[in-house]
């Protein structure tokens, strides 16, 4: 990387640190992905029930196997194919489980979390029910603001998860949202989530990544 990019994301990213903090979230940033696997892990005590939100960004770092690989018990629903039952079942363990891991959708830099989400379990376990939320972002996840953050989301994000959700609509065939054209039952877009400060019972702490992960 050259000199300048690694100057202007680390200051871009310390701006976004120092904000999260003066929200009341323990923020860290870290430079690389390896970096961040391995203060993760030590965040997550063994034999803990972890829940994993739908999160690409998770995978793409390698925690959801190094956490089998532990022993540790995981609340997720994408290691094997599972009926809605089976995962809705899953999705309700994440919201007590002893550790909550995932991605948010945006991070503005003013320190607020952006999310959307279809059914919700995600957002909710961000919030309030586990003993301890650890969110992980990449610096792509960076924005503005919360509205640049919805803007996000719905033109870049949303548009790869459908893809991977295999889902119909208007943003999967053009790449750009159409909130007049999509409707349920193949939206995927429902909640909409600003945490604009850390909720005030829930241990959060927030892992901003020096690399592009996820969506």
């Amino acid at each position: 990387m050259r000199v300048e990019k690694k100057w202007f994301i680390e200051g871009r990213a310390q701006r976004v640190i120092e904000a999260l903090r003066n929200n009341g979230f323990d923020a860290i940033y870290l430079q690389t992905k390896e970096e961040a696997f391995d203060k993760i892990m030590n965040l997550i005590p063994k034999g803990s029930l972890v829940g994993i939100g739908g999160s690409v960004t998770i995978r793409e770092i390698g925690l959801v196997d190094a956490l089998v690989k532990r022993g540790n018990k995981l609340a997720e629903d994408w290691l094997k194919k599972y009926s809605m039952e089976e995962k809705l079942s899953i999705r309700r363990q994440q919201l007590t489980a002893d550790v909550f891991l995932t991605s948010s959708n945006a991070v503005t830099e003013d320190g607020e979390l952006i999310n959307i989400d279809g059914l919700g379990n995600r957002v909710g376990a961000m919030i309030f029910g586990p003993k301890k939320v650890i969110v992980v972002a990449g610096i792509n996840k960076i924005v503005k603001d919360s509205y640049e953050g919805i803007e996000r989301i719905r033109n870049i994000a949303a548009p790869m998860n459908v893809k991977r959700l295999g889902g119909k609509t208007p943003c999967l065939l053009t790449g750009n949202c159409d909130l007049d054209e999509c409707e349920p039952p193949n939206r995927n877009c429902h909640i909409i989530t600003i945490i604009e400060k850390r909720p005030m019972k829930t241990d959060m702490t927030i892992v901003l990544v020096g690399e592009e992960l996820g969506f």
